[in-house]
């Protein structure tokens, strides 16, 4: 089965869960707004494919990781938007969360997400309990404090924040966790990959401050120019325009060439180019080809 389908195969299992009978609608459709339709599912598929450079002796684990890792990422950006944080209305195209239904219930949805995202990992490793101690330490370790998306998030709160400290928190974390925890799940040594995950992290956080430098809302599905209303740190601003696509095209070849000898090397270098292309506003695109 092709990794994006297995993602989507996965988490409709999840999401499902969460609609039984006498679950509160509200909550129900919120949950299913946020996840579906998604983006590109980019961090999911990653753990998927290390998962399955590895060997892949345990799809149905492998599977559960990547659903947990696209459950904290969209409980993640179900947060992100809400009034006391970026106030926006918009995400992947369509309304957000909470313009769609209410704050609360988009605080709630996204607190759901969070507990969806262990859950579907302890029910995934009832048959590996070896592995699944160290998958959730792995994926924990990319949301919350003091590193994870979590502490990214809180350091928008502070005055001045280190960029690099507060892009590797805010994006690079859970890419990490991707790449790793794939590996955690296929019973491999997760070490080798935490290169992949941070250049990936790292080129993805350049990417979006350079679509949020230039393009539009409509072309990137949700709000620009936040990091300049907001005086967010961005690589944009640190570097300029030219500085920035210069470290987006370091990053990705970082990743590119940080990649260990396995079988499936050839198909990650391919991912790898192809969301580097993908990410990078329309009229930048072919700098990073």
């Amino acid at each position: 089965m092709p990794l994006a389908a297995r993602v989507e195969q996965a988490l409709e299992a999840a999401v499902s869960l969460a609609a039984a009978p006498g679950a509160p609608p509200g909550l129900s459709a919120a949950i299913r707004y946020a996840v579906f339709p998604g983006g590109a599912r980019v961090r999911p598929q990653l753990c998927l494919a290390v998962a399955s450079a590895c060997g892949d002796d345990n799809p149905d684990l492998a599977d559960a990781a990547a659903a947990a890792i696209e459950f904290l990422h969209c409980a993640s950006l179900v947060h992100d938007d809400l009034p006391c944080f970026d106030n926006a209305d918009l995400r992947r195209g369509k309304l957000s969360v909470h313009a769609k239904y209410n704050e609360p219930l988009a605080l709630l949805a996204g607190d759901a997400l969070i507990v969806m995202a262990f859950e579907t990992l302890a029910r995934a490793g009832v048959a590996s309990p070896l592995r699944l101690a160290p998958l959730i330490a792995t994926i924990a370790r990319g949301v919350g404090a003091p590193h994870g998306i979590v502490a990214g998030q809180a350091w928008e709160s502070e005055p001045n924040p280190p960029v690099e400290t507060y892009h590797a928190a805010k994006t690079g974390a859970l890419f990490v966790a991707a790449c790793m925890s794939g590996a955690v799940a296929a019973g491999a040594d997760a070490g080798p990959w935490r290169a992949l995950g941070e250049h990936l992290g790292a080129a993805y956080q350049v990417a979006d401050d350079l679509l949020d430098a230039v393009s539009s809302a409509e072309d990137c599905g949700k709000p620009t120019g936040r990091d300049a209303a907001l005086q967010r740190p961005s690589a944009v601003a640190e570097l300029g325009m030219k500085g920035a696509l210069a470290r987006l095209q370091s990053h990705v070849l970082g990743a590119v060439e940080s990649i260990p000898p396995c079988a499936g090397a050839k198909s990650l270098r391919d991912l790898v180019r192809m969301q580097a292309v993908r990410l990078a506003p329309k009229q930048l695109a072919r700098s990073v080809a």
